[in-house]
């Protein structure tokens, strides 16, 4: 399993709120992956995002590597892994009114070598299937926005989605509330396949079909993320950017 990962602030925001963890689980022959896009006035997004994606990896590590001897139940590893971390942004979020309504996205989860992948996500940030055998691409997750529930309603297209005014306003986030609920998805990577995470600084500026070819052109993760980069940067990048590519 090969895997790289870029994030870069972009051609307007001054911070980068956005930040990815890619760890090694040797014990388990895995992955653990996890982005997250913050939200919030000054520094609070970015730290909102910091503290969650550590606490999420921190927590789904600990699990994986317990020496109780159970098996693994993944959907509630990550299930608790995401509470932990809406806890810790939570309870951080109160201690200072600069603080207040601080939150982040969460895409994040475990790939195993045997391309066994498990994810959860939060928000807006993406997870793709994309395989080269197929020349397909499939979002794996389901978007938390008001646009998604739009096109899901049949008020807009998904073309429309990409330039709506609203295009950034999410329904749920970490850190933002008390409870918060993840939704959680299974997939199964064969060989050559990549699983894609990004924030919605590349998927709002990057459609499926382009990072579709790019994998097709891009046999390396980092040659990947760094063209899919380049794409958006070159596109002006009025938020964010972060992309994670792992490769089987």
């Amino acid at each position: 399993m090969r895997s790289f990962g870029l994030s870069d602030k972009g051609k307007v925001r001054k911070d980068n709120q956005d930040c990815f963890i890619i760890e090694k689980c040797q014990p388990k022959s895995c992955l653990i992956v996890a982005l997250c896009d913050g939200m919030g006035g000054a520094k609070a997004g970015g730290i909102a995002s910091q503290l969650s994606n550590k606490a999420f990896v921190a927590y789904v590590y600990a699990k994986l590597t317990s020496r109780v001897g159970r098996t693994l139940d993944y959907k509630r590893i990550l299930k608790d892994a995401c509470a932990e971390a809406n806890g810790v942004s939570y309870e951080y979020s109160r201690f200072d009114e600069a603080y207040n309504g601080m939150g982040t996205t969460i895409v994040g989860g475990v790939i195993k070598n045997n391309g066994s992948g498990y994810i959860i996500n939060v928000g807006d940030s993406r997870a793709y299937h994309i395989s080269r055998r197929q020349n397909s691409i499939h979002q794996i997750t389901r978007d938390h926005s008001l646009v998604q529930e739009l096109v899901e309603a049949g008020a807009i297209t998904r073309e429309q989605a990409r330039s709506h005014p609203q295009k950034n306003v999410i329904t749920r986030a970490l850190g933002s509330e008390f409870d918060v609920e993840a939704d959680y998805f299974e997939f199964m990577l064969q060989s050559g396949d990549v699983l894609l995470l990004c924030s919605d600084g590349l998927s709002n500026i990057v459609s499926d079909l382009e990072m579709l070819d790019y994998v097709k052109e891009y046999q390396e993760p980092e040659l990947l993320c760094r063209a899919l980069m380049s794409k958006a940067l070159n596109r002006g990048a009025t938020d964010n950017v972060t992309v994670v590519a792992v490769m089987k």
